[in-house]
């Protein structure tokens, strides 16, 4: 993980406020060219650690840096499976999409690169806050919906940066974004190579991270994930995949956090 970037300013809460673990994070984007934000968990235990296990978790349209945590509680989640030895100690960072319109699909827009944010900037300022975080510490990546698209595609377009990957009734094709987003898709403008999670993982099938994704089965992007782990079968990559009852919404995702972060722990290195 390349911890190195520096930002023109960054903002971190003062830990005599912060609450369950959860601190915030502002920081001047040049990725972005603007300020955008990150709620971060750790447990005070981590300061005892080093080279901790990252994970980033990406929100769906509408929402923000806030989202996983206040809505899906993942740093409660995240704390009871530490506590009982479930998984190891590890950081949550959880960024805001750079809240673009409805949703700026971690994609790479002409003026602003919603993609470097998440692959670069997020960690490097999670380092600042949570020194525990080094260039050292293996990287994971979840994300639920448009998070989800952003998780998969991400770690398939930089398979060396992260450690695992995974998404939760993901969008697997841009044109999804569609069926939830207020901009006419063309105003994303959309490089054609960054459009599809399949055609990224097989543009460098040899070197993907570990995989995961799920998705209920009463999830309007159901089928679409079926076709894709078919599809991802079809080509021999390998990836877990698995269906739950339930739809696009909180409470399926804070219950199927908990298989996620289980799955990351078999590649968390102490």
């Amino acid at each position: 993980m390349n911890t190195k970037t520096t930002f023109r300013t960054i903002e971190v809460s003062n830990p005599r406020f912060d609450t369950q673990g959860l601190q915030c994070i502002t920081v001047k984007s040049g990725a972005l060219r603007q300020r955008a934000d990150i709620t971060v968990f750790s447990r005070p235990n981590a300061v005892t650690c080093a080279n901790l296990p990252l994970v980033i978790l990406l929100h769906g349209v509408y929402g923000s840096h806030w989202a996983w945590a206040l809505k899906g509680g993942a740093h409660k989640t995240a704390e009871r499976l530490i506590q009982s030895a479930e998984i190891p100690e590890l950081v949550l960072a959880m960024p805001s999409d750079g809240l673009w319109g409805d949703g700026s699909g971690y994609l790479r827009h002409p003026l602003q690169d919603f993609e470097r944010w998440i692959v670069e900037e997020v960690p490097a300022a999670v380092s600042h806050a949570v020194p525990q975080v080094t260039s050292s510490s293996p990287l994971f990546v979840s994300g639920l919906s448009m998070g989800g698209f952003g998780a998969l595609r991400l770690a398939a377009k930089y398979p060396k940066k992260f450690a695992g990957a995974g998404g939760h009734s993901s969008i697997t094709h841009f044109d999804q974004m569609q069926l939830f987003v207020e901009e006419p898709l063309p105003a994303y403008n959309c490089l054609a190579e960054d459009r599809s999670v399949l055609e990224t993982m097989l543009r460098n099938r040899d070197h993907l991270p570990p995989l995961r994704f799920d998705c209920g089965t009463q999830d309007p992007l159901l089928e679409h994930n079926r076709k894709l782990t078919r599809q991802l079968q079809e080509a021999h990559i390998p990836h877990e995949y698995e269906e739950f009852p339930g739809g696009h919404e909180w409470p399926y995702w804070e219950q199927h956090l908990v298989e996620m972060l289980r799955f990351f722990a078999q590649f968390m290195r102490s």
